[in-house]
């Protein structure tokens, strides 16, 4: 599980495509020298296991079901990444829930400048659509955003300068892909109700799915 507040941003350095999948390697900054095998990290938004750890570095395994669902599969050598390491029980949740299971990739519809932030347009399936809500989280990239509003199957968020500096998001152009993972939460309500058509979400409904 992550927040969505990228804590580095590192280095593809080595990249071995195969038929299942690729073996990834990253360079990172020493904020991450506590990395361990074993550890998850998620890498531009795509929740990973870390197999080998050397100095200011690690290696990764990515499925082709994971190269499938995510920009991963068209990810070069000694391209940036966004890192973020798992969350700990302690830490504060200063975004929103990331599980760094990437729902699809989205793409850049338009960036908009507005004063020192940016605003920018993503298009995505109706069937992601359908889980992000005006003021809403989701993260693009790993990254936890607000959704300014939502119009058919394009969304927008809003890069603040803080952001800026210390992700990749505002590199991005017009035509880029992101990976896109919706809220969780959202995902689990909407497998409730459609899962019993007709069913009206009430206090009887919701006290019957132990949320009361």
């Amino acid at each position: 599980m992550f927040t969505g507040l990228i804590e580095d941003v590192g280095t593809i350095s080595r990249l071995d495509r195969g038929p299942g999948g690729a073996l990834i390697g990253v360079s990172h900054s020493p904020g991450l020298d506590d990395l361990k095998q074993g550890d998850s990290i998620a890498v531009d938004g795509v929740c990973l296991t870390v197999t080998e750890v050397g100095s200011q570095s690690f290696s990764v395994d990515a499925s082709a079901e994971t190269m499938r669902r995510s920009t991963l599969r068209t990810t070069k050598l000694h391209q940036k990444v966004n890192l973020e390491r798992a969350l700990r029980v302690s830490d504060r949740l200063g975004g929103h829930l990331v599980t760094g299971h990437v729902d699809e990739v989205g793409t850049i519809a338009a960036v908009i400048q507005e004063g020192r932030s940016q605003k920018i347009l993503i298009t995505i399936s109706d069937k992601s659509a359908r889980y992000l809500v005006e003021k809403g989280s989701v993260a693009v990239d790993g990254i936890s955003l607000t959704v300014n509003e939502v119009e058919g199957d394009r969304f927008s968020v809003t890069i603040i300068p803080h952001t800026a500096l210390h992700t990749l998001l505002t590199g991005k152009q017009v035509g880029d892909p992101v990976n896109i993972e919706t809220d969780i939460i959202g995902k689990y309500l909407d497998r409730l109700i459609t899962k019993e058509p007709g069913k009206k979400i009430d206090l009887n409904f919701l006290s019957e799915h132990g949320f009361l």
